[in-house]
């Protein structure tokens, strides 16, 4: 109970904040519904209306961390040795009702103020998720409003479910989140695949092929699309996949923005990139891979990025899991070429042990409790670096994460 009064009061706060009646009434029948909820039944309050079963569920997560040296101290314009704070601090709900499902999703950590009208998203940055789903098949779902655009395998996966405590700078060339449709279908030609309707990348393993079309706004949440946008265009991305169990997953992605400059700019191009992944858990290995090309950055033409991306994690005790990641990005703009390379070292503590296997939802369910030490090592054209993101320097991450 004293958890739930905490809650209700961070959210009526925010919605007194904001003076926006509906987000306080809303947030008030939330927390009414959790403190109806038994221990037993975790967050989920289910109701029979009619012939048709509902089922309402509460979730979120938050990240909590310390980071330091030199490139964080550099990026931050600050000669503070530590910095403390939060990646993320997330609360949602998800609604089923037959095949009708829905999502909202925000971050507390974001502002609750900008109302982004004129930008792809149009919502604050805090909605992260906002959309309705009706599931007619399991090959063909049917979504519609604030919801990641299927492009980049690793950025699709949730962000409690990261071998590393962030993502790297590969995120950088995705089209982010956007408001629009997509059509999606997974486990497409095997029987006894589990499809939810609420799926954005590959959170389940699954035996067949799978896609995701999406049409949506001008992708201004993008960092390599100019998020001062008007109307100027529409943002299209397509993804096939293949996946054998959780041994192998494979996809391949494409999506542009229009007029990636900016309503009404001069010589304004179309901002493209391709991206392949591929990821495999091997009981307590599990190795990822993933690649990106991508042209016209914020429309200036041929301001040109690759990014290639290698995981390894292996579990060196039930809870304990080693991490390497190597990102390494080239980047020419203007005819100028530069490199950088951010190698990621640490190791995943897991401090909740609800499963003794190696599986890919074993592996979910330890994230619940965690901490990630992270090491950033540098390398390449540091000073030159004329790319998106990226740290420039030497960098470490102490971070503790809990889910519900």
């Amino acid at each position: 109970m004293v958890v739930e009064l905490i809650i209700f009061c961070y959210i009526y706060y925010e919605g007194f904040i904001m003076k926006k009646n509906m987000v306080k009434l809303v947030a008030g029948a939330t927390v009414m519904l959790l403190m109806a909820t038994s221990a037993e039944a975790g967050y989920t309050m289910k109701k029979k209306v009619g012939d048709v079963d509902t089922k309402l569920t509460l979730f979120g997560f938050a990240q909590l961390e310390a980071r330091g040296g030199s490139g964080i101290i550099d990026s931050a314009k600050t000669d503070a040795p530590i910095e403390f704070g939060a990646q993320r601090v997330r609360l949602g709900f998800k609604y089923v009702a037959g095949r009708v499902r829905g999502k909202v999703f925000l971050d507390f950590n974001q502002a609750h103020d900008d109302l982004q009208k004129y930008t792809g998203a149009a919502m604050p940055s805090m909605v992260k998720d906002a959309f309705i789903s009706y599931v007619v098949d399991p090959a063909f779902v049917i979504k519609a409003g604030l919801i990641k655009m299927p492009n980049g395998m690793g950025f699709t996966m949730p962000g409690w479910n990261l071998d590393i405590a962030e993502r790297a700078f590969d995120k950088q060339l995705v089209l982010e989140r956007n408001t629009g449709l997509m059509i999606s279908g997974r486990g497409i030609g095997y029987k006894g695949n589990k499809v939810n309707g609420f799926e954005m990348g590959h959170e389940r393993p699954w035996k067949g092929f799978g896609y995701d079309v999406m049409i949506a706004n001008q992708a201004a949440r993008s960092k390599a699309v100019t998020g001062e946008t008007r109307a100027g265009g529409l943002s299209y991305a397509v993804r096939g996949m293949f996946d054998y169990t959780e041994k192998i997953h494979a996809e391949v992605s494409y999506a542009v923005s229009q007029n990636a400059a900016g309503y009404g700019k001069k010589g304004n191009n179309d901002y493209s990139n391709i991206n392949v992944g591929l990821d495999s858990n091997l009981d307590d290995l599990s190795l990822k891979a993933e690649y990106f090309n991508a042209s016209n950055i914020k429309g200036v033409k041929d301001w040109n990025e690759q990014v290639f991306t290698g995981t390894a994690a292996y579990f060196v005790a039930p809870a304990v899991e080693a991490v390497a990641k190597h990102i390494q990005g080239s980047s020419n703009r203007v005819g100028v070429s530069t490199g950088l390379g951010n190698t990621y070292l640490g190791l995943n503590i897991f401090l909740s042990m609800p499963y003794s296997d190696y599986s890919r939802k074993a592996k979910r369910a330890r994230n619940q409790h965690k901490v990630v030490l992270n090491y950033i090592v540098a390398s390449g054209d540091t000073t030159k670096w004329n790319g998106l993101g990226g740290y420039k320097d030497n960098a470490f991450i102490a971070q503790y994460q809990f889910k519900f």
